[in-house]
């Protein structure tokens, strides 16, 4: 393919950016001539009510019913929502009775994920559409099990990797997609950041939290404020740590950057070195992942250390042969292989969290499948566990892309499925 002049190549595709972005909230759930789509959201926390109010912004929505098993979370998303719209959704404590709700029409699903595809499935039987947060599912083949159904009952999903409505992502892809760099000999992954520590000593929940709902499938630890509400992410039985929660984020647009699915091996090496008895997953890690691409490597320190260059704490390298790129959520920068070349800065504002809420609802009204299917969640997702998974047997694993399995590492590939408490069920038969 010819190669484009940088700045020939910057100015089309600005252009073409703001038009798509124009076009794209012109073209949500339009609601001349009929009602709103009807929706509902399991999991009222922080980022359950950003999906919400994301929907809310697009138009042609009416949450219509709330579930979570906080009732002060409960009560207080009702009154929000209220607020919002001039009507209060109707309140469940059980997702079974949630999706009993007459009239729903689509879900959001913002639970944490070790409740996903439970949730997730229980909603495709009953006919819905679905807009489920990343990771797709705690375990590999919860996430097997949530393609077979997705598959099976046709509705429109969308995955909540944001990024991929970044516009310096999308352009960074573009450019390099067009051989602009040359060919691509490795990339770069970081989100180093600090992270905020809570109370740590065992103790009642709330009385407002059912603790043993909460926890459901998953192992029932005692409770502390470090493993509760938000915090949940970096305990290895609920969020698997930093580069599950986070960094997925990335690795989903690395991959897409680079066109590809799944790596053929896994290393990992890190450890907990300041945080020591108080989480339970890496504060230091570092993750090499071979893909036919090329070698993907994922960094991340998150106990504060202080960065030389912190502008670059949080995003993508791709080095080429004939330059390098960096790109984060709202910028993207060309670094030229010839020293006598400046670096080309390029920052675009992104609302990436109302556009793909957007583009879902678009999905939903013209029933073609958006950007992020479960497809694509379940890539992203077995990326990171992979990860994961070698960092816990501390060894390098291998993925055969075809049986989609680890070959040659039994311990390794016993935990692609995680045994469920009682009395829930895992929904892979495999």
């Amino acid at each position: 393919m010819e190669k484009m002049n940088r700045r020939k190549f910057i100015g089309t595709t600005v252009a073409g950016t703001v038009a798509m972005t124009t076009m794209l909230r012109g073209a949500s759930y339009n609601t001349t001539g009929k009602s709103r789509l009807k929706t509902g959201l399991i999991g009222c926390g922080w980022y359950g009510m950003v999906d919400v109010k994301a929907a809310l912004k697009v138009g042609g929505v009416e949450i219509i019913a709330l579930c979570d098993i906080d009732s002060e979370h409960l009560k207080n998303s009702a009154d929000e929502v209220e607020k919002l719209q001039g009507s209060r959704p109707k309140t469940f404590k059980s997702y079974k009775e949630f999706l009993d709700t007459p009239g729903l029409e689509a879900v959001i699903i913002a639970s944490p994920p070790h409740w996903h595809a439970l949730m997730f499935i229980a909603a495709l039987e009953k006919g819905l559409d679905i807009y489920c947060e990343k990771p797709l599912a705690y375990d590999i083949s919860e996430g097997k099990a949530m393609v077979a159904a997705a598959k099976k009952h046709g509705r429109i999903v969308q995955i909540g990797f944001q990024r991929r409505q970044s516009k310096a992502i999308q352009q960074a892809r573009q450019y390099i997609q067009q051989g602009n760099i040359g060919r691509i000999i490795q990339a770069e992954v970081q989100i180093h950041y600090t992270a905020e520590m809570r109370d740590t000593t065992p103790q009642e929940p709330p009385a407002t939290l059912d603790w043993d709902s909460w926890c459901g499938p998953a192992p029932k630890l005692p409770y502390c404020p470090q493993i509760g509400h938000f915090a949940w992410r970096l305990e290895k039985e609920y969020g698997h740590g930093h580069l599950v929660d986070w960094g997925i984020h990335l690795i989903d647009a690395t991959r897409w950057i680079l066109g590809q699915t799944m790596p053929r091996s896994v290393q990992a090496a890190g450890g907990i070195y300041l945080f020591r008895d108080k989480i339970t997953t890496p504060d230091i890690l570092t993750v090499h992942f071979d893909f036919d691409a090329c070698p993907v490597i994922w960094r991340h320190r998150i106990w504060g250390a202080q960065e030389y260059n912190p502008e670059v704490s949080n995003g993508i390298f791709i080095y080429g042969e004939n330059g390098t790129i960096f790109v984060t959520d709202r910028k993207w920068i060309i670094i030229p292989k010839d020293k006598d070349k400046q670096r080309e800065v390029n920052e675009i504002p992104a609302d990436m969290a109302t556009e793909h809420m957007a583009e879902f609802l678009q999905a939903v009204q013209t029933r073609k499948q958006p950007l992020c299917t479960t497809e694509e969640g379940y890539y992203s997702t077995s990326i990171v566990k992979l990860a994961m998974i070698a960092y816990d047997v501390e060894s390098k694993i291998s993925w055969n892309q075809e049986s989609q399995t680890i070959t040659g590492n039994p311990r390794a590939a016993e935990l692609l499925k995680r045994k469920y408490r009682q009395p829930w069920k895992h929904p892979y038969n495999g």
